[in-house]
């Protein structure tokens, strides 16, 4: 097996998005979610949004219908989400609607098209540092970019104290026929697969501290009702700029 072929494997989760999991099927997953998962789902985008400001322009990537970029723009002036699902980006447009503060674009997360320092905040919340199957660094560094200098950047992925109720919440999806059967020889160590080729991890604390010294940062790790982990960054502001705002 070549270098490159793990990589490749791991890309064909962010097709299985675009041509399975899309739109209103996506939709449906969170709908049938058990209420505890409803819990942990809020109470992911509430720890977001205390981070927010009324005058933040923020970037969600993996928007998917834009589950998240409505409540954001609840409190931002202006939401981008992107996502490489077009059918999930057609109903979010359609559900945004012409006056909202929400904009959806078709674009890769490690691969953006956005000028550098764009936006004071980078949003990837409920495992898509895991789900896209893209490069982590890679991702992470792009999300570095695009953000501004004393900006914030945001990745969660789920805690290992949620894992009974995030297999119940796939196993309602199985059943319902949105995702394949559970492989449940494979599913272990916070690892969920069904045999239709859906493949999703997650990232511990000391995981998400060894990525993030990779691209130059210490984080802000922190545990959110005991159902997501949360890795903060504030992008550095370099010593001569701080020095130069005292003058």
């Amino acid at each position: 097996m070549s270098r490159a072929d793990p990589f490749i494997k791991k890309r064909a989760m962010t097709s299985y998005y675009a041509a399975k999991l899309s739109g209103r099927r996506l939709m449906a997953c969170y709908e049938l979610a058990p209420q505890r998962v409803k819990q942990y789902l809020e109470a992911e985008i509430l720890y977001v949004l205390k981070q927010l400001r009324s005058t933040d322009t923020v970037l969600e990537l993996g928007c998917g219908y834009g589950r998240v970029a409505f409540r954001l723009a609840e409190v931002a002036a202006r939401v981008v989400g992107i996502d490489t699902a077009e059918e999930s980006l057609d109903l979010a447009r359609e559900m945004a609607g012409t006056d909202s503060r929400c904009e959806f674009l078709n674009m890769d997360a490690v691969n953006m098209r956005f000028p550098d320092e764009e936006f004071h905040a980078v949003v990837c919340i409920q495992n898509g540092i895991c789900a896209f199957g893209v490069d982590q660094e890679t991702l992470m560094r792009e999300a570095l970019r695009v953000s501004r200098k004393g900006g914030t950047v945001l990745f969660s992925t789920y805690s290992n104290r949620f894992w009974g109720d995030r297999l119940a919440w796939f196993e309602a999806q199985s059943e319902a026929g949105l995702v394949g059967p559970i492989d449940y020889e494979a599913s272990r160590d916070g690892v969920i697969v069904c045999t239709d080729g859906f493949r999703a991890g997650r990232l511990t604390p000391e995981d998400f501290r060894h990525l993030a010294s990779r691209v130059g940062y210490e984080p802000d790790i922190t545990e959110v009702d005991g159902s997501s982990v949360f890795c903060r960054i504030t992008k550095w502001v370099p010593h001569y700029t701080q020095k130069k705002s005292l003058k």
